[in-house]
């Protein structure tokens, strides 16, 4: 087992949730912008961007509410083992950690990267 400060392993689990929340509001916006641009008249690519970008907002959706849920779980795991193991998380734990940091910043790129997809349909079908 080792000791480490807790307090920086559940501050950085928040912070995680924090800005996943924040990507969640932000496309469950997004997702209601599709349907209002929905109402306009557009062309067939266009419909076909629509749907892409509805579908991928809906997937990221779903993966942001999964990291978030182990996030969430692996704080509580944190918490737990504090208070059982007096002061020591296990090696297992710490990895864990690294590996959720991990998918953390994976679906962080993705999610910009759709956001930037997402603004730049925007311009374009706006302008149109």
């Amino acid at each position: 087992m080792v000791q480490v400060e807790t307090s920086q392993l559940t501050a950085e689990c928040n912070a995680w949730r924090d800005a996943l929340r924040q990507y969640r509001d932000e496309f469950s916006r997004e997702k209601s912008e599709l349907q209002q641009i929905c109402s306009h008249q557009l062309s067939k690519d266009q419909l076909q961007e629509v749907e892409h970008l509805h579908n991928q907002l809906h997937i990221q959706l779903i993966n942001i509410h999964d990291l978030r849920h182990a996030i969430k779980s692996h704080a509580r795991q944190i918490d737990f083992e504090m208070n059982v193991n007096s002061g020591h998380l296990r090696e297992e734990t710490l990895a864990a950690h690294e590996m959720l940091f991990d998918q953390y910043q994976s679906l962080d790129l993705t999610l910009h990267d759709l956001r930037h997809e997402f603004n730049h349909f925007l311009s374009v079908t706006t302008t149109s």
